[in-house]
């Protein structure tokens, strides 16, 4: 009978052994799993990942966890920074950027630190990176998806070549509220064009393969409901149903999740009562349990800390653990995970099995990434690339598709190439800055034509008489002399409008959407002068412009454009570009009619003029200013010989609705052919239309095309009261037609 090993032996024993494997595992090489073969590359990624879960403490894998927000101006890391980073305490950046600081920053990551995980370097590319095109909102005005997927893909581009590898969009939230200032980020207010929208810019951003050198890893943000905040405040509490949740806020997230979308970004609300950071319902349950996600979930911006100010978290520890059960994966600039991991993990609160979980997310968007294989960026790329001329070529020609003609009585636009005397007024015309909008990414208001420039290219610089007239907040009238003298000495004035760039998007919100300050009593002096006149719009909301839209001779909604502004603008005021644009939300008369939108539903007193109690203002009419989908075009087109076949399908049929689009008029031009429909009858309300197809076709003067949309179970089915999706038997009402407002009408059953 061999003798017991005493205790302290033993512990020794296990003590040397453990320390013999650690060296060991550190000895073996980065990546020894199998290599990946065309059978088994996400077996070989997995295995990989295995590996080092396996040989990671638990405080190096809190550190993947961590985010933090790197120099702005600069884009370098700072030196307590590179320090987590040498301590294996830091896995990814906010704003790191340019070759040369992630290079070095990489180059700590891989050869100062044991770890030897790369960094991951993000950063906001919303609209462009150097090259900054039209705003999402205004980019989404063109119903061109094709122009959406190329200026992410642009952007991308530039971003990969300055080393940021994963960007923070694209913004698919959905809103019904003006007010509301990130309603510039999104498509506007309709689910299903949101949902194109979103397809686009996440196919754009990364391509087939967003480990190549010229694509980044893309995030659908926020998720989820943050264009439900109440008031249309920032940051506000959202109450909504499941059943509007699943029908409105879903659907551009889904699609972004089918077009293989790499992360997802927590929202700063609540979504039934618990902060969306912490919801195990929308981030564990529908995002990965019912879609199937398997990509790293991040943060907002303090998120996870503010689940404290919320009143779920008695302090950092707990909304750590609230955020990590639930879900959420990486810390976005707090710390509480870093902080606090080791802890809640030693209490029992948050197991290890978690945490690894988490971990796994975040190593495989670096290794789908190429971040491992290739985790250093060709400098000698950035400069070519960020100045490459056909990127600016191309934001000239979406900024001219985004544009929107929304009104052009008596021909008054386009502009005369021969004018010799063009006054140019407003508090936008000549501002860098706000041209490019919020979220500019990297871009330089030096590299910025303002519409000065654009129209100064045109006319001559010694033909265009520009006066500011008063600065965008416009508080004072007195430049409007100067601008009145430059318009009565000029053949036609040009009047650019609008809000300054930082009214709009992130902590923007209004309380009313009219022009800022005393810039409509300048529009109404200067068309008192009874000179020709036109209004240019650069604003990233809906505005109530209704003196406007009465008395202005022509209104073109130019949105913010981006670095090209200036020539895109000119572009369409002189006809060189027909504004071939649709609204992608509603403008209200007034903003006590928001939330106003397209696709209300039914209600059982409808408007009816001759009688009280029905739904009405006293002060107001029912209708907007400008509808959905609305846009003028500088020629004419007819909708014709609608349609609908078969007349009658199964639940699980198809229907093929076709209409002829003619252009009647004498110039080239764009029009955006709509289809919608409507359930006549159904066990739950269904709205009064519901956009379902779109297609932007371009027609010379007399020329038609014919355009077919195909309608499928997905356009037809509804989620009935226990929550499930069915197509119901009944008759189904389609239109065909150039705005949300009439069209062509037809109809079909479903048996």
């Amino acid at each position: 009978m061999s003798r017991p090993v005493p205790i302290r032996l033993r512990i020794a024993l296990a003590a040397a052994v453990a320390a013999l494997l650690a060296l060991a595992l550190l000895l073996i090489p980065r990546d020894s799993a199998p290599p990946a073969t065309a059978d088994n590359p996400n077996d070989a990624i997995e295995a990989r990942i295995d590996d080092w879960l396996s040989r990671m403490t638990l405080q190096q894998k809190l550190g993947q966890l961590q985010q933090l927000d790197a120099d702005f101006p600069s884009g370098r890391l700072r030196d307590d920074q590179l320090q987590l980073v040498r301590e294996g305490r830091l896995g990814s950046t906010l704003n790191g950027r340019g070759a040369a600081a992630t290079n070095a920053a990489q180059r700590v990551a891989l050869e100062e630190s044991s770890l030897r995980i790369p960094l991951l370097f993000s950063f906001d590319v919303i609209h462009g990176y150097r090259t900054v095109f039209p705003v999402p909102l205004g980019e989404a005005s063109s119903w061109d998806p094709a122009a959406a997927e190329l200026s992410a893909s642009i952007a991308a581009q530039e971003a990969r070549a300055a080393g940021v590898a994963w960007t923070f969009a694209p913004m698919v939230d959905v809103t019904r509220d003006p007010r509301w200032g990130r309603i510039v980020e999104g498509a506007g207010e309709d689910s299903y064009l949101g949902s194109v929208f979103s397809a686009a810019r996440v196919h754009g951003f990364q391509g087939d393969d967003y480990s190549r050198p010229d694509r980044v890893a893309a995030t659908a943000k926020h998720w989820v409901a943050y264009g439900g905040t109440e008031a249309g405040r920032d940051y506000n509490t959202v109450d909504v149903s499941d059943r509007r949740l699943r029908e409105f806020y879903f659907p551009p997230f889904r699609a972004a999740v089918d077009a293989g979308v790499a992360t997802f970004m927590t929202s700063f609300n609540e979504v039934n009562g618990v902060p969306a950071t912490a919801n195990p319902y929308v981030l564990r349950d529908v995002l990965r349990r019912e879609w199937g996600f398997d990509g790293p979930v991040v943060s907002d911006y303090t998120a996870i800390r503010e689940l404290i100010i919320h009143g779920v978290a008695a302090d950092d520890a707990d909304a750590a653990q609230l955020a990590v059960n639930a879900g959420t994966d990486i810390e976005m600039v707090s710390r509480t995970i870093a902080e606090n991991g080791e802890r809640l993990v030693a209490e029992g609160k948050l197991s290890e099995a978690t945490i690894d979980e988490a971990v796994r997310h975040v190593l495989r968007l670096k290794y789908r990434l190429g971040l491992f294989d290739r985790p250093y960026v060709d400098a000698s790329r950035e400069a070519a690339v960020l100045s490459d001329p056909q990127h600016r070529r191309e934001a000239r020609r979406i900024a001219g598709r985004s544009m929107v003609l929304l009104k052009n009585d008596g021909g008054a636009l386009p502009l005369s190439r021969d004018l010799r005397k063009v006054a140019l007024v407003g508090p936008l015309a000549d501002s860098q800055v706000d041209m490019m909008g919020t979220w500019i990414g990297d871009g330089k208001e030096s590299d910025v034509v303002t519409i000065r420039d654009g129209l100064e290219q045109v006319y001559g610089s010694r033909n265009v008489r520009y006066a500011q007239g008063c600065d965008a907040p416009c508080r004072s009238s007195g430049g409007f002399g100067n601008a009145l003298a430059a318009v009565r000495s000029s053949q036609a004035a040009v009047v650019v409008l609008g809000e300054p760039w930082d009214w709009s998007g992130e902590a923007s919100a209004r309380s009313r959407i009219d022009l800022p300050g005393k810039q409509e009593q300048l529009l109404k002096a200067i068309a008192a002068t009874g000179k020709p006149y036109v209004v240019v719009l650069m604003n990233g909301r809906p505005l109530t412009i209704d003196w406007a839209a009465r008395h202005a001779p022509a209104i073109v909604e130019a949105w913010y454009p981006g670095s090209e502004a200036g020539n895109a603008v000119a572009d369409v005021l002189t006809g060189k570009v027909d504004p071939g644009g649709k609204l992608p939300v509603t403008f209200p008369r007034s903003t006590g009619q928001i939330p106003i939108h397209y696709d209300e539903k039914p209600t059982g007193r409808p408007f009816d003029p001759a009688n009280k109690y029905t739904s009405k203002y006293l002060d107001v009419d029912n209708t907007p200013l400008y509808p959905f989908g609305f846009g003028l075009s500088y020629t004419r087109f007819a909708l014709s010989d609608l349609s609908v076949s078969p007349g009658t399908i199964d639940a699980d049929g198809s229907v093929s609705v076709s209409a002829t689009v003619r252009n009647v008029g004498r110039r080239a031009g764009d029009e955006v052919v709509q289809l919608y429909l409507r359930d006549r009858v159904a066990s739950v309300t269904r709205p009064v239309r519901s956009l379902r197809g779109f297609s932007r076709v371009t027609l010379q003067p007399g020329a038609s095309q014919r355009v077919t949309f195909r309608l499928d179970r997905d356009d037809l089915a509804l989620l009935d009261a226990s929550g499930r999706s069915v197509v119901e038997p009944g008759a189904f009402t389609v239109w065909v037609s150039n705005s949300s407002v009439g069209g062509l009408e037809a109809s079909f059953t479903v048996e």
